[in-house]
């Protein structure tokens, strides 16, 4: 499973609930989850939204830097569970991630590359509508 956090799914605690438990059932099922997470902590999930899905199996919490607010993170669904995370910071450059076919198997997932690609393919009108204003 591939997810691109929207800001719906931490806007309130009931999206945040959803949003893990939706990944959490995943794991269990032996389904991999790789999740980008651009929004920043909120009052719905203080800590990111991989700490709240990774709560259940640990209770160490992550130590990130204070300036790298943001998550790529990689679950491989095997015995045990792992989880691979990117802390970033605005602006910095999506990094590869690994997208596991089977525990241990994975195929690289360019993060930046493919929205580069996805952003470059818009027609011109809509990339100027999604640009910042100068």
């Amino acid at each position: 499973m591939i997810e691109i956090v929207s800001p719906g799914n931490k806007d309130r605690a009931n999206s945040v609930s959803q949003f893990v438990e939706k990944a959490r059932d995943f794991l269990r099922k032996g389904i991999h989850v790789l999740f980008v997470d651009l929004f920043p902590p909120s009052k719905n999930d203080p800590h990111g939204l991989h700490a709240e899905v990774w709560s259940v199996w640990t209770d160490t919490p992550d130590e990130r830097p204070a300036d790298k607010p943001l998550t790529a993170v990689s679950y491989d669904a095997g015995n045990p569970f792992i989880a691979y995370l990117e802390a970033l910071a605005p602006g910095d450059i999506l990094p590869e991630m690994p997208l596991f076919l089977e525990p241990g198997v994975y195929v690289p997932c360019p993060l930046e590359e493919s929205y580069t690609a996805a952003w470059n393919a818009l027609p011109a009108v809509l990339r100027e509508g999604l640009e910042p204003k100068a």
